[in-house]
């Protein structure tokens, strides 16, 4: 997920912070230099980015430089542009959706790292890519407004066209590809024929998680593409509980965030130390109230108050990741064609 907070304050006209790499001091210039690529909510001084960076530095006593060219996806993109001259050491925040494309591209390599603990709604057993949290796609609402709810996908296809909706691009957004493959697992060949149900409901299609969201609370939709995790910041930071996420009684498609090593770095055994501090229990800790994501190594006794009541989908969808590639290449063409009808 993305952290919530820029997105307010940008909706309030004020600037999100995009990065916040800074250039080592002469003191920290002897020091090793780890380069993790991230997308750019994460690299906020809202989001967990900064606190992993210094708690981390206190343990490997190197450098932590994050380079955040935009969402999950363009991030990946670039790293693709790069190849194996890509002088990142770390990609965070790959899709689990995107894995296969992931191994296609050959730029990742294997770590050292157990995964066999991690508390996850689904088996993960994967040696290259690393799950560090996971949610839950869902429309998230403002229940001072919505009264009437859709209880189920067929619901909300079928909701009065007054009913306005904003989603991500599935082409450069890790949620718009989330809704892409929850309405292909949901209907099969029928995917078209809901697509142009849905789209007179939509407003705008945003290339990033973060547009829609920002749309979304500054009153241009009733309702955005975004995770059941989502009122949790509000919960969280604003004492607020009329945002909520509609929970679909066929199930919720899910989204696993990962992290692996680039085959190109140069410091892979700090590199495999710093994988295998993000499931730590230190970074584990800041995961929730910032990326406001479900940790996969926090006890449940540990999470925050504002998460232990969220409700939760009674089925998680999630296609096997070296399938996703080829569903995808189907799915997107329907999703071009009826809304562009």
């Amino acid at each position: 997920m993305k952290a919530l907070t820029p997105v307010l304050l940008a909706a309030t006209g004020m600037a999100i912070v995009a990065s916040l790499a800074a250039t080592p001091s002469a003191l920290s210039a002897a020091k090793p230099i780890l380069t993790v690529y991230a997308y750019d909510s994460f690299n906020t001084e809202w989001g967990p980015g900064p606190a992993i960076k210094e708690g981390f530095e206190k343990t490997c006593d190197c450098v932590v430089e994050y380079v955040a060219p935009g969402d999950a996806t363009e991030t990946f993109n670039r790293l693709r542009l790069e190849g194996s001259s890509s002088k990142a050491d770390v990609l965070l925040g790959l899709d689990s959706n995107l894995v296969a494309d992931a191994d296609k591209s050959g730029l990742f390599e294997t770590n050292n790292i157990a995964v066999d603990s991690l508390k996850l709604p689904v088996v993960w057993n994967s040696s290259t890519y690393v799950p560090f949290d996971w949610g839950y796609f869902a429309f998230v609402y403002d229940s001072d407004k919505v009264k009437s709810v859709p209880t189920s996908f067929e619901e909300l296809v079928n909701a009065p066209e007054d009913l306005k909706i904003v989603i991500e691009d599935p082409r450069s957004s890790t949620p718009g590809l989330g809704l892409l493959l929850w309405v292909k697992n949901l209907y099969g060949e029928r995917a078209d024929e809901i697509w142009q149900k849905l789209s007179p409901r939509i407003v705008t299609v945003t290339k990033g998680w973060s547009e829609a969201y920002g749309m979304f609370l500054e009153g241009q939709a009733d309702m955005v593409l975004s995770y059941t995790t989502s009122p949790a910041y509000h919960i969280e930071a604003e004492n607020k509980t009329n945002y909520k996420a509609a929970m679909f009684s066929e199930g919720h498609y899910m989204q696993v965030e990962l992290v692996a090593i680039t085959k190109s770095s140069q410091n892979k055994a700090l590199a495999n130390q710093f994988l295998s501090y993000l499931i730590g229990p230190e970074a584990q800790k800041v995961i929730p109230t910032t990326n406001w994501m479900y940790p996969v190594a926090l006890p449940d006794a540990d999470w925050p108050a504002s998460f232990k009541d969220l409700a939760r989908p009674g089925k998680a969808l999630l296609f096997d990741t070296g399938k996703v590639s080829n569903i995808r290449k189907v799915a997107l063409d329907e999703w071009l064609g009826a809304l562009s009808k």
